[in-house]
């Protein structure tokens, strides 16, 4: 096991009878900001069950936060912050209203420089405004870390960064509230959550048996509960299970002491900013090009993956990885999610474009737990999906 560092301050608040307590959990002198996104907290009664529990408050709405948030938008709200003087904010919905809400807090601080610096240079972050968010989408695991991602619409990027400012202060977790969201968000949650294990935990072996056998749990969790859920969205447990799964997939957890890759999102966030196309959708597309084209490489994770998760035990180690990888894209098309190229009609050329994208950035060194992913590989990966 490698060393570590493990912080997570996030409170977390899960249930069906949890929104009363918000008010006691926001200072009395915070004036407060309200984030969401297109309206659907208003239809499954979270927008009203914030307002109950905040009555008396000073309260500035802000609508309009899209999937795959805009850094366009996330400056509008910073621009009303500063003339209001809001000084705390509350994000409500799914993973995009709050990594446009961590942004938000951080670039209103921002004293020097330009804000997108922070997601396109690393720009180490000051601070951030307190925010905290009500939950009513499993996917990302934003409610419980430190991390968010911003595209920008006019460059067509798309970037993420983290910070320990960035931590929400609590996060109130709704199961019910997902009841009503429709079969393709549910599909994108549970693909979302399962590639965000797997950017953990398929790398190579470190003798860390605790974080292997959690995230172990969470992808058979996911695997057992997710398509229930995908069926029946107001299957409360089904969700619930779901939901803290998705929470656990990415809280820091099963990062602690081992090597992380990240190489299926950094590709995948192209497919997105590119082609718009669901965050959820292009790690499927992704994923199994990388375990096809570095398969020796992880082939002793590939097949303690195939063996714990999916019961694969005969058949030689080429057979068992290959089914442990059809197994995948079996799992992931069985929520409705295409894995190919064609199944978007991607053009060819995207590939050239990813990587010339790549090259200008000065990412020649590598991508991954190893610095694998070279350009030659992104590219290897990228023709394997068409």
């Amino acid at each position: 096991m490698n060393d570590f560092e493990f912080y997570n301050p996030v409170k977390i608040l899960f249930g069906k009878d949890q929104l009363s307590k918000i008010n006691e959990l926001i200072p009395a002198e915070k004036n407060i900001m309200l984030l969401y996104g297109g309206g659907s907290i208003k239809k499954n009664g979270v927008y009203d069950g914030i307002i109950n529990a905040l009555a008396g408050r000073d309260i500035i709405e802000f609508r309009g936060i899209e999937s795959n948030p805009a850094y366009e938008t996330c400056m509008k709200a910073v621009d009303i912050i500063k003339k209001e003087k809001v000084n705390f904010l509350l994000a409500a919905g799914g993973g995009s209203v709050i990594d446009a809400t961590k942004f938000i807090g951080a670039a209103v601080l921002l004293e020097d420089g330009d804000p997108w610096d922070i997601l396109a240079k690393g720009k180490e972050v000051e601070g951030s405004l307190p925010l905290a968010d009500i939950l009513t989408l499993p996917a990302t695991g934003t409610e419980m870390n430190k991390n968010a991602v911003i595209s920008r619409s006019s460059t067509r990027e798309k970037f993420s960064f983290s910070s320990p400012y960035s931590f929400p202060k609590f996060s109130v977790l709704l199961p019910e509230a997902a009841a009503s969201l429709p079969a393709r968000q549910v599909a994108n949650g549970v693909v979302d959550a399962f590639v965000h294990v797997i950017e953990q935990y398929l790398t190579y072996p470190v003798n860390a048996p605790l974080q292997d056998r959690i995230a172990e749990a969470i992808l058979i969790t996911l695997v057992e509960e997710g398509p229930k859920a995908y069926d029946n969205p107001a299957n409360y447990e089904a969700m619930a299970n779901l939901m803290w799964s998705a929470s656990m997939a990415l809280n820091g957890i099963i990062e602690a002491g081992v090597p992380d890759d990240w190489s299926v999102h950094t590709i995948g966030h192209e497919l997105t900013a590119l082609h718009g196309i669901d965050h959820a959708r292009t790690l499927a597309i992704v994923l199994p090009g990388i375990w096809r084209v570095l398969k020796e490489e992880k082939m002793d994770k590939l097949m303690q993956y195939g063996e714990r998760v999916w019961n694969i035990t005969e058949g030689s180690k080429d057979e068992r990885v290959d089914k442990a990888i059809s197994k995948t894209v079996e799992f992931f098309e069985s929520l409705g999610i295409k894995t190919r190229f064609s199944d978007y009609d991607i053009p060819a050329e995207t590939i050239d474009r990813i990587v010339e994208r790549f090259k200008k950035r000065g990412w020649r060194t590598g991508l991954g737990d190893r610095k694998l992913v070279t350009l030659p590989v992104v590219r290897k990966v990228l023709e394997e999906r068409l």
